[in-house]
């Protein structure tokens, strides 16, 4: 990518996308900027990525791309403070799970670019999965490109922002609901005798090979779970026992309670 991107604020979502970006090679240190305010923080991230610094004010007047990675009640502020730097070329991008585009566009200069993203943590290994919702400023050359450069580290939909609760409780927050899953499943084959790391492989490669399949067949998970359910067999067994426990009702009821708190922090910020 040719355009120059700015970080401001980098915690653990904005590192990841950082990282994941450089790794990919679909931006480049010279050309990324970051700000935080722990200078300890942004020390670490140029000893380690090589990236540029500079304060919230300075990165928005370098970049063509800024992405505010700071807490969802830091968001109305900071654009407050990086407001007189906002050309109508540049595009900001939010990535605050609770803080909605008419919240940002008040706090901005008028017909601002803004467009409101939802990635997840895999983008440090490149298996993010990533929503955007453009306001009505931006073109579709703007979403294009930052869809190019999220697509860097994983896959990308866009979606009207209507549907971001929707997309926290499915791909936002579902990484911890897998990891809660592999970590149970790890404990069971540790108690059946296999060790932790052999464990932990096994259940991790079983579950990216499952949603391998999924995305490449375009089969439903129910027709997939078919295909694996042979009569009367073991695994027919273990799904007769999640069902009884409650397993599918737990994981929507999970993913509903997500979306409903998404819906609360939005009212909350703004």
């Amino acid at each position: 990518m040719s355009k120059s991107v700015g970080f401001i604020g980098c915690g653990s979502m904005a590192e990841c996308i950082m990282a994941g970006a450089l790794k990919s090679g679909a931006l480049k240190a010279d050309t990324t900027y970051v700000s935080n305010r722990t200078e300890s923080t942004v020390e670490r991230l140029k000893k380690t990525y090589g990236v540029r610094n500079g304060t919230p004010c300075e990165v928005t007047r370098a970049c063509d791309i800024i992405i505010l990675g700071v807490k969802p009640y830091g968001i109305a502020d900071m654009c407050q403070t990086i407001k007189n730097e906002v050309t109508q070329e540049k595009v900001i991008i939010s990535i605050a799970a609770a803080i909605s585009i008419e919240t940002i566009e008040k706090n901005l200069p008028a017909s601002s670019k803004v467009i409101r993203v939802m990635p997840n943590v895999p983008a440090l290994v490149g298996y993010a999965m990533t929503s955007l919702s453009p306001n009505a400023s931006t073109t579709k050359e703007d979403v294009d490109l930052v869809y190019s450069l999220f697509e860097a580290v994983g896959k990308v939909e866009v979606v009207p922002e209507s549907s971001i609760h929707a997309v926290i409780g499915c791909s936002g927050s579902s990484v911890a609901y897998a990891f809660l899953f592999l970590e149970a499943l790890t404990d069971a084959a540790v108690h059946g005798g296999l060790t932790r790391v052999q464990a932990q492989n096994m259940a991790a490669q079983a579950v990216v090979g499952a949603a391998k399949m999924m995305q490449e067949t375009g089969k439903s998970p129910a027709q997939l779970k078919d295909m694996v359910c042979s009569p009367g067999g073991t695994t027919i067994e273990a799904v007769r026992y999640l069902e009884k426990g409650g397993m599918r009702s737990a994981v929507i009821e999970a993913a509903i309670e997500c979306m409903e708190k998404s819906k609360k922090l939005e009212k909350q910020y703004n």
